[in-house]
């Protein structure tokens, strides 16, 4: 399994903008093959500051996603909205209890 996380900062005035894009986008991403979980989290202390989790089966279906349209105009639409440089981590999950 391969884990991608994201660490997004938005402008305060366009949280409500970047949710609506998350809802409407966020099947599609889902469905793109090999994408086995899609989450995403919004800080308690700091409202602007986002967090997405996804899971892949594979590293190249994470690339595949990444060069595919659909990422390349979720992100043209969220890109704008940031209020400071992204961040993104790929992780191998070690252990999850559930």
């Amino acid at each position: 399994m391969f884990v991608r996380i994201v660490k997004m900062s938005f402008h305060a005035k366009y949280i409500k903008e970047f949710e609506e894009i998350f809802a409407e986008k966020k099947a599609l991403i889902k469905a793109s093959k090999g994408c086995t979980l899609l989450e995403l989290y919004q800080d308690k202390t700091n409202p602007e500051l986002f967090f997405t989790y996804s899971y892949w089966e594979r590293k190249e279906d994470l690339e595949n996603y990444r060069n595919s349209t659909l990422f390349k105009n979720v992100w043209a639409k969220t890109k704008v909205l940031f209020n400071d440089k992204p961040q993104a981590w790929s992780v191998n999950k070690i252990v999850s209890l559930t």
